[in-house]
């Protein structure tokens, strides 16, 4: 500090130099700024959500926290437990927010099931946000190591980020009691839903209410479906946004009106209004002219007790133009057999119509989840269509 020179093509300037020609006195019309976060890149490559500036004075509260702070019942004293990094938007979001209210945060370098377990007890967390996976790898500790976490100071458990099996749910209440809430909303920010436990048992795999934003399931003609048909999920988007530097991407987001905006996502509504995912447009296989949603397969294959994770998607198929194919990670000390993949398909078959099973099953000692908990299905996929010109055989 204190001089300035190069280190390479960077120049070095140091605070008070760098400052000197702005002036001293508070600006008249200060408003807060705004973050342009990426989204994480399962599906491509992360883009830059640029949003217009608030005019929110930076003394005055920002309108979501104050919606997440009910939400999540938040309280000056909280502590709370991020296993994930903070260069996503959830973390981020939820770190910001309970620092605003005088809580304590703990963030792990990186998530392991036993450590997050004894952070729990040694801190004596109050809140935390996770990811399904997360909860799977700790239901799947030794029940000896289960027994002995304390979990006693925890009141409320996020999660997000993907859809969550029900059984990996369920079990996760019994453990840690009702006090298990999930949302849905992208990185985009267009729409929002959650449910407690309650409003969840009582509507068994959903995501909850739309508290923000308006909903719209729409079919491949842009028309909307009844309650309990699937489709792409739509919002007129509560927070307008766009790719930065990326028309053509901001415009496939949009409705040829420009008035609602998806990311992709498929999901339905039931009668009483509660939204559930089926999974995301593209991981869409087409086996045969049908069409398979794989999320419903991997839901399945993480309860197998040999199984730590799984990623399903569409392989090539001379015949059917695609297949289903499996890439499983197994628990510690279970071996990478042909006896095993013939287990797990036939587990697959008891469970699922056999044209939504895996035909053939495939391991690896690690699946790509980026440190957020999300499966990063494309690096898995793009393997295996290696050498075609087109997702068309």
């Amino acid at each position: 500090a204190g001089a300035e020179g190069r280190s390479g093509a960077a120049r070095v300037t140091d605070f008070d130099t760098a400052v000197a020609g702005y002036p001293a006195t508070p600006i008249a019309d200060e408003s807060l700024g705004a973050a342009m976060l990426y989204s994480s890149g399962t599906t491509g490559r992360p883009k830059g959500i640029l949003r217009p500036l608030p005019e929110t004075h930076p003394s005055q509260p920002l309108p979501l926290f104050n919606f997440l702070s009910g939400l999540w019942q938040c309280e000056e004293g909280m502590r709370y437990l991020s296993p994930a990094p903070l260069y996503h938007s959830a973390p981020l979001a939820h770190v910001s927010l309970i620092i605003r209210h005088g809580g304590t945060v703990v963030v792990m370098e990186h998530f392991d099931p036993e450590h997050y377990l004894a952070l729990l007890s040694q801190h004596k967390i109050t809140h935390s946000q996770l990811v399904p996976t997360m909860f799977s790898r700790m239901l799947k500790l030794p029940p000896d190591v289960r027994a002995q976490a304390d979990v006693s100071s925890l009141k409320l458990a996020v999660h997000a980020a993907a859809p969550c099996p029900a059984q990996v749910k369920e079990a996760m209440i019994d453990w840690w009691g009702p006090i298990i809430h999930e949302y849905y909303g992208a990185t985009e920010g267009m729409g929002f839903s959650a449910c407690n436990t309650p409003e969840w048992l009582a509507h068994r795999g959903s995501v909850g209410k739309v508290l923000m934003g308006e909903i719209h399931i729409l079919d491949e003609q842009m028309q909307p479906v009844p309650p309990g048909q699937g489709g792409e999920i739509w919002f007129k988007t509560a927070n307008p946004f766009v790719y930065f530097n990326d028309a053509e991407r901001t415009a496939l987001t949009r409705s040829a009106d420009g008035t609602m905006t998806t990311v992709g996502d498929m999901g339905y509504l039931d009668d009483d209004g509660f939204l559930y995912l089926t999974d995301r447009s593209t991981f869409m296989i087409i086996s045969g002219g049908v069409n398979i949603y794989p999320q419903e397969c991997e839901n399945l294959l993480i309860t197998h007790p040999k199984v730590a994770d799984a990623a399903v998607f569409g392989v090539p198929n001379e015949d059917l133009g695609e297949e289903v194919k499996a890439v499983v990670q197994t628990v510690a000390g279970v071996a990478h057999t042909p006896e095993l993949a013939a287990e797990l398909i036939g587990f697959c078959r008891e469970h699922l119509a056999h044209l939504k099973c895996p035909r053939t099953v495939d391991f690896s000692d690690q699946l790509p989840r980026l440190p957020t908990g999300k499966l990063y299905k494309r690096v898995l996929r793009d393997a295996y269509w290696a050498g075609h010109k087109s997702r068309i055989v």
